[in-house]
């Protein structure tokens, strides 16, 4: 993977009223195939000391969330627009299904990067988990002129 894009992930979560905010900036690798766009990073979560590659496939109206770590917990989100979508999500417990319903996506992405937006809710057993939205910036990793 040649991590020549600068990648800025922001993820907002409510449950319950409450409100997290997670931010990344990474690099990763932009490219399009097929007319699909691919957005591949790796991340690495300091409290489990486990790193995952993570890969966004991006198409007409629907973004797929592909998390692979070396732990082997698996995750397949797909994000279509106005559609509910049945998805495997990987914990250290096992895989559970999660219900996802894409209720905006907007997708501003070129050749040379962009900004990829989606709000969508997550449900257990169809009950309300939480509502979400992340934000991703891609833009060119240019070496500075120092």
């Amino acid at each position: 993977m040649e991590n020549n894009y600068l990648i800025s992930i922001t993820n907002k979560q409510c449950i319950e009223g409450k409100i997290e905010e997670i931010s990344l900036t990474t690099t990763g690798s932009y490219t399009e195939k097929n007319g699909k766009r691919y957005i591949v990073y790796r991340e690495y979560d300091q409290h489990n000391q486990v790193s995952q590659t993570s890969t966004l496939k991006i198409a007409e109206n629907t973004v797929s969330l592909i998390r692979h770590n070396s732990d082997r917990y698996d995750t397949n989100l797909v994000l279509e627009n106005g559609k509910r979508h049945l998805c495997q999500y990987g914990t250290p417990y096992g895989d559970i299904t999660l219900g996802v319903f894409t209720t905006k996506l907007e997708d501003s992405l070129t050749d040379t990067g962009g900004d990829l937006m989606v709000e969508y809710l997550l449900d257990i057993n169809t009950s309300l988990s939480s509502v979400n939205s992340i934000i991703i910036s891609v833009k060119e990793n240019k070496p500075s002129d120092a």
